[in-house]
């Protein structure tokens, strides 16, 4: 009687736990490793953003254009020119653009702007450093005096004949763009302008830059 009492005992594991103990274990290392894969799905997620973000600024925010500088409208003060000499003097205001694209200022040192006839210098006005704006245009109110007076141009009678005298305008802005405040990038910007005067009415006929 005694052997089929024991009979109706079942013998406990031999490492003390019990089945439904290893499936929980299982089932907390099923869960610790769905976790540790979501954590690395995650931190791949952020990384490709990372990665999205930075491209997107360097080819935006962080992409630093050449600044261009121009002549603005011209308005004629006087206009004097005598073929036979020949010669003329002229007296103008204007404005120098400066217009910034960057995402940050543009510092730029002082500079000279300088009008030619075919070449030669009839003329130049300077321009003190400054700084164009993020995403802004710097307008330099100035006035200019050309004369030909120290020109020994052959072709000055016939161009000045014929009634519309043509200059040209050049310039270098040299600078830096500053972007996040701490990112600075050296830039340079070019001025050529073609002027051309109405002698008759002693107006401005048209302005050319590039």
């Amino acid at each position: 009687m005694a052997e089929k009492t024991n009979q109706g005992y079942p013998l406990a594991p031999a490492n003390g736990y019990t089945r439904s103990d290893a499936e929980s274990l299982q089932s907390a290392d099923e869960l610790k490793r769905k976790k540790r894969i979501k954590l690395a799905i995650y931190i791949g997620i952020f990384i490709v953003f990372q990665i999205m973000v930075i491209t997107v600024l360097s080819l935006t925010i962080m992409k630093v254009k050449t600044p261009k500088v121009r002549l603005g409208d011209i308005n004629v003060q006087n206009l004097n020119f005598v073929p036979a000499t020949p010669s003329f003097d002229t007296k103008f205001t204007t404005q120098i653009k400066v217009k910034n694209t960057n995402f940050g200022p543009y510092k730029y040192d002082a500079a000279i702007i300088m009008f030619l006839y075919q070449g030669s210098t009839v003329g130049q006005v300077s321009i003190p450093k400054g700084k164009a704006g993020m995403l802004s245009t710097k307008n330099i109110d100035v006035e200019v005096s050309l004369s030909s007076s120290a020109l020994s141009n052959s072709s000055l009678s016939s161009e000045l004949s014929s009634g519309v005298l043509t200059l040209n305008s050049e310039a270098t802005l040299t600078g830096k763009v500053e972007l996040m405040f701490i990112m600075k990038k050296k830039k340079s910007s070019t001025m050529d302008c073609t002027i051309a005067f109405d002698l008759s009415s002693k107006t401005l006929q048209s302005l050319k830059c590039k």
